[in-house]
Formats: structure tokens, C-alpha cells, sequence
């Protein structure tokens, strides 16, 4: 090995980046074997399950503050895609809507407690409950779609 090449090493251990090795996992020490499903271990006893409020309609509410609400709760979701979903759609529709459509639209994002339902149904993945199936869904059903290819990768500000 060359002199340089020594120096090189020299310097390098020194930077620490030729650390100690570490063990290398092997993949038979993640998988259980044929019966492993996959699925993760239950939470210890002590671990509780978080409580979701119930849904409450907030009645006599203003406008103006129901729809910076709802756009904010649209922002704000458990999963990304339909925080940009949701998010961009209230940006286009939520100052136009009805106080009816507005009721619609609050219960549609607040009722479900699991986002993916949500997400299925405007997907068209899965059929929409009676209760949900509505012109607002219609209108996100319709939103969903992007006839216009719109680009939709990140979410509009909140003024």
C-alpha cells in the first residue's frame, strides 16, 4: 500500500468513520418462520388505547370561524394522503359552500375515526356508508378524480 493510501486510512480512522463493526442482523433473526403473520405483538396491559371524543355539532357556530375550522381540520389529518386531499379540496370548495354543505362536510371528516375510510371512499374503493353519501361527497368524489391533472403533491396555504 502506497504511503498516501496508509495516510488515507490513518485519517479516516481518526474521523472515526472506520468504527468498530457492528453485528450484522440476519433475516432469520426478524422472521418467526412460516407461521409468522406479520402481525405485531399485542401492547402490554398497562398501554391503553387512546379515547376519541365523540363527534359533537357545534351549533350556533359562525361561519366564518366553521370554515377556518374545517380547513385547518383538513390540514391536519392522521395520514398525509388525505391531508392533501382534504386540505386542497376545502381550499377550492369550503368558501363557497352552504351551511348545510359546510354540516356535511364536518361530519364527513369528523365522524369516521379511521382516515383510510375516508380515503376508500373517495377513492371509489370502497361504497360509501348512506349516511355519508351526500353532494358533498359527490363534490370530493368528483375533486378526487383530477380531471384536470392538477398538481396536488403539496398543501395550499391557509390564507
Amino acid at each position: 500500500m502506497t504511503a498516501v493510501g496508509r495516510f488515507a486510512i490513518r485519517r479516516l480512522s481518526a474521523m472515526k468513520l472506520f468504527g468498530p463493526r457492528l453485528p450484522v442482523i440476519s433475516y432469520r433473526a426478524l422472521y418467526d418462520g412460516p407461521n409468522d403473520s406479520g402481525d405485531m405483538h399485542p401492547a402490554p396491559s398497562h398501554i391503553k388505547e387512546p379515547i376519541i371524543p365523540p363527534y359533537e355539532e357545534k351549533v350556533g357556530e359562525p361561519v366564518h370561524l366553521k370554515k377556518a375550522r374545517l380547513q385547518y381540520q383538513s390540514r391536519k389529518r392522521g395520514m398525509l394522503e388525505n391531508g392533501l386531499l382534504l386540505s386542497s379540496f376545502a381550499h377550492r370548495f369550503l368558501s363557497a359552500m352552504s351551511e348545510e354543505q359546510l354540516s356535511m362536510y364536518d361530519r364527513l371528516i369528523n365522524l369516521p375515526s379511521n382516515d383510510w375510510e375516508i380515503y376508500y371512499w373517495a377513492t371509489g374503493v370502497r361504497e360509501t356508508p348512506q349516511e355519508f353519501d351526500n353532494e358533498v361527497m359527490n363534490m370530493l368524489k368528483e375533486f378526487v378524480k383530477n380531471s384536470e391533472r392538477e398538481n396536488r403533491t403539496v398543501q395550499p396555504n391557509l390564507h
